[in-house]
């Protein structure tokens, strides 16, 4: 892993110096913000951050950011747009980009156990932003007490209900992070869909029960559904079963044992045979069907979900393609950058954006690690560390706000180096023209 602290430019390795740093980002960023803008101390920056998790949320990265900017470009007009890419956060990031609030509700946990989660609804009122992690998530359960032929998204599904019972008519639910593999029976039984055994009783919750499954009675679904958009933020293309399938890929992490995965795979094949005998479609091989424990093919069946990468959900979420018009570079950044980034996180959603229109993109993270230099060829110009001294990482997750803050200036300095450098040698080109010299010309 390289060093955290270091910061790393296009087209460089860890090995090079500062001043080779600098240099680079002075030829790959600041002279082409500056021969758009001329003077930086009046430009647009915008500012896209994702949360560093467990530090600092989206806003709070932003802020300081925004801080650490105006310490250099006081006059800036720096608009902050927190981001996420439909995992942890998603709920906060939006409430706080569009201005809206969060609404609390006490539901049942992934084994029955009340607990409260959240939602958000947006400032027009009428979307609602859900992860279903806060009420079904993993973090929820105790490690010893993990068992995903217990657990189920019954708590999911009354928080959409209390999202429609609010007059939301518009919803985008993020499915990480879930302990379940009910296939989603439990948020489609919250919502009035009765699951019924032989006797026409409705089985018990969890997916282990749903082997017990004969038919499905949907005509007490919650009428708003019908008059009601979902949007799901999936990234993963996990069919419903199989080997690539939501009990044998996740299983194991949500505590189920080889015999529990078998068991699993199959009743999640039985249900998605009774699904098509009831609704005359099967969700087994939809891409994105297995995410969550299944819970994806429940909310494609029994809400007609579109299911569309978070990044993707986001960026209309928060109109950034008109936010970032105008800006002269964009700020962006999460708590680690590496290999993954590159595949649909923040920052290379926000960079393709960016890179749209032209404008270069400087990403902040709180750690640099092996693979990192990814993100290059996805639209990022230049990646920094926030650490720049030997510290634990509990004083720089408690520092983060200061840490980014001063990183975000170190950046804007060596933009106002490239600035001073741009005019020198402009100066010296208009000079030689004006003097008739042919030779030492530089090309701007």
């Amino acid at each position: 892993m390289s060093s955290i602290g270091v910061p790393f430019y296009k087209g460089t390795t860890p090995h090079q110096t500062d001043r080779e740093h600098s240099s680079l980002l002075q030829k790959s960023l600041n002279l082409t913000i500056l021969r758009a803008y001329g003077k930086l101390s009046t430009m647009k920056i915008v500012v896209a951050p994702d949360s560093f998790k467990g530090s600092v949320s989206a806003l709070e990265a932003a802020s300081a950011m925004e801080h650490g900017l105006r310490r250099v470009f006081p006059d800036a007009v720096i608009e902050k747009i927190p981001m996420a890419d439909g995992g942890e956060g998603t709920v906060q990031s939006l409430v706080d980009a569009t201005g809206g609030h969060l609404q609390t509700r006490r539901v049942l946990g992934p084994l029955k156990n009340e607990v409260d989660a959240q939602f958000g609804i947006l400032s027009d009122g009428e979307t609602a932003v859900i992860e279903m992690a806060s009420a079904s998530g993993l973090t929820l359960v105790e490690p010893h007490e993990r068992n995903p032929l217990r657990t189920t998204t019954y708590g999911t599904g009354q928080l959409i209900h209390a999202a429609l019972k609010a007059g939301c008519r518009r919803l985008i639910i993020g499915i990480g992070g879930s302990a379940t593999n009910d296939g989603g029976a439990g948020m489609a039984e919250a919502l009035g869909v009765r699951l019924l055994d032989t006797n026409g009783k409705q089985i018990q919750r969890g997916g282990g029960n749903l082997g017990q499954l004969t038919s499905i009675d949907a005509t007490e679904l919650h009428p708003a559904i019908a008059e009601t958009e979902t949007v799901v933020a999936c990234d993963v293309n996990n069919p419903l079963t199989g080997r690539d399938g939501a009990s044998h890929v996740y299983g194991p992490q949500k505590g189920a044992t080889p015999e529990m995965i078998k068991t699993l795979d199959g009743h999640l094949a039985h249900f998605d045979k009774i699904l098509t005998h009831t609704l005359g479609k099967s969700f087994n091989d939809i891409p994105g069907a297995g995410a969550a424990g299944g819970l994806g093919a429940g909310l494609m069946a029994f809400l007609n979900a579109e299911l569309r990468l978070g990044i993707d959900i986001m960026i209309d979420a928060v109109n950034l393609r008109e936010r970032v018009k105008g800006a002269a570079v964009v700020f962006t950044g999460e708590g680690q950058l590496d290999f993954q980034t590159a595949f649909g996180k923040t920052p290379v959603g926000v960079a393709k954006i960016a890179k749209a229109h032209n404008i270069p993109v400087i990403a902040i993270a709180g750690g640099i690690a092996e693979g990192a230099e990814a993100v290059y060829d996805a639209g990022i110009d230049a990646m920094l560390g926030i650490v720049q001294e030997p510290m634990s990482l509990e004083n720089a997750v408690t520092d983060a706000s200061r840490l980014i803050a001063d990183t975000a200036e170190q950046a804007a300095r060596l933009i106002v180096i490239g600035q001073n450098e741009f005019h020198k040698r402009r100066t010296a080109k208009l000079k030689e023209k004006r003097e008739g010299r042919k030779d030492g010309r530089w090309e701007g």
